[in-house]
């Protein structure tokens, strides 16, 4: 072994000085900071939307209360509540014939629109409902039995009787987080993926990747420049997640909180994070290639394209795989390498299980192996050779070519 040789870094203390360089250079830099403010103000302006939608829905059709209660009480509740609606703001009413369904039917029919059940009699009424529905409205039915009884009636006491959780109902809660958590997934690799190709392109303009490459393995500038920009993404979801919860301390959710994962919050957070880093190297390493062979920004945008749009299917396959976990379709997707992140984070929010989580780790790990090794394969043949090709055409055209004389 030569001197040389000895003095040359290897492959990963390469990739390590590839890595922190590009880590440092983005860190601090004027682009980056516009970068992270730019989901901010994304996010303020989805906020705002939201709060503007939920106020248009409360302004829509209210909730209603389903009268089961005998013939002659329910007409009197009835005219009592036509008395009393223009005075005060009580809930619409339904009169349901006794018998006609159970309670918790008729809560679950959302073509009704019931927020609460009033059975039993007037002078001993029984509401049935969630919590902060029958909450809401015991002073207002204990009001209308009153007026209902007569004029010398007393208030009666309204029992309350509140649904208890379906499964059916947790099933559905966890789905929606399943639904927010691969929807986060991929947002997040959607957007932190694309520095990879932009920082690239701009070194290949600067002629930068050229120096790089006459010093060190091709092979390391591809994984440092991965790696760096993951780094790079856990300080933007790091910035993000911090100013979220900041404002959620200073704005409570009243009372509101966040259906929980099959597996819980802490390990699904954990889960999640790991599945990200996956999802990344994934994705970038497909991103890098693509901008190995791409010598403009507009070369870039069009091999990109096929990129962007297996992500895309990519999300609405694990989308609807986590509907139905064990599914073929589901199965699918969690083996699919592209897909399995996705599918992963949809069955932690789903099922208690832990097993399946440490194969498709250790899966998912295999898969990244391959995708950088080839990715760095792809990356050391093509991006030297990513220059101009009119101005190779010339070169060679101007070397063979001799003027005849006359």
């Amino acid at each position: 072994m030569t001197m040389a040789d000895k003095s040359r870094l290897s492959l990963w203390q390469a990739a390590w000085v590839v890595a922190r360089r590009d880590f440092q250079a983005i860190l601090f830099s004027k682009a980056f900071l516009l970068f992270l403010l730019g989901p901010i103000f994304f996010g303020a302006i989805s906020i705002a939307a939201g709060m503007l939608g939920a106020k248009a829905a409360e302004s829509g059709e209210p909730p209603r209360l389903a009268v089961m209660l005998p013939a002659a009480q329910a007409e009197a509740l009835a005219r009592a509540h036509r008395e009393l609606d223009a005075l005060i703001s009580i809930p619409p009413i339904e009169r349901v014939t006794v018998g006609e369904a159970e309670p918790a039917t008729l809560l679950a029919d959302r073509t009704r629109n019931f927020g609460a059940v009033l059975t039993g009699t007037l002078a001993q009424p029984r509401l049935i409902g969630t919590q902060e529905q029958i909450e809401r409205w015991q002073g207002r039915v204990a009001l209308l039995a009153a007026r209902a009884q007569g004029p010398d009636a007393t208030y009666p006491t309204v029992a309350l009787e509140q649904t208890q959780t379906s499964m059916a109902s947790t099933r559905s809660a966890q789905t929606g987080t399943a639904t927010a958590g691969i929807t986060l997934l991929f947002l997040l690799t959607m957007l932190l993926a694309g520095m990879v190709l932009s920082n690239l392109v701009e070194e290949k303009a600067n002629k930068i990747i050229e120096i790089l490459a006459a010093a060190i393995p091709m092979d390391a500038v591809f994984v440092g420049k991965l790696f760096a920009m993951l780094a790079i993404s856990f300080v933007g979801i790091a910035v993000w997640g911090g100013l979220a919860l900041v404002a959620l301390a200073l704005v409570p959710l009243d009372g509101t909180t966040l259906p929980t994962p099959a597996v819980g919050w802490p390990l699904f957070a954990a889960l999640f994070v790991l599945y990200f880093a996956l999802a990344y190297l994934l994705i970038g390493s497909v991103f890098l290639t693509v901008g190995s062979m791409a010598a403009t920004v507009r070369d870039v945008q069009t091999l990109s394209m096929p990129a962007t749009i297996l992500q895309l299917a990519v999300f609405f396959l694990a989308t609807f795989a986590m509907t139905d976990i064990g599914s073929p379709v589901e199965l699918f997707a969690a083996v699919f390498p592209l897909s399995s992140p996705y599918a992963m984070v949809g069955r932690a929010a789903q099922s208690p299980d832990l097993l399946p989580h440490l194969v498709a780790l250790a899966w998912q790990v295999a898969w990244v192996t391959i995708f950088v090794r080839g990715g760095a394969s792809l990356f050391r043949r093509r991006v030297m050779k990513s220059g101009p090709a009119t101005a190779k055409a010339k070169g060679r055209f101007s070397l063979g070519w001799r003027p005849t004389r006359r």
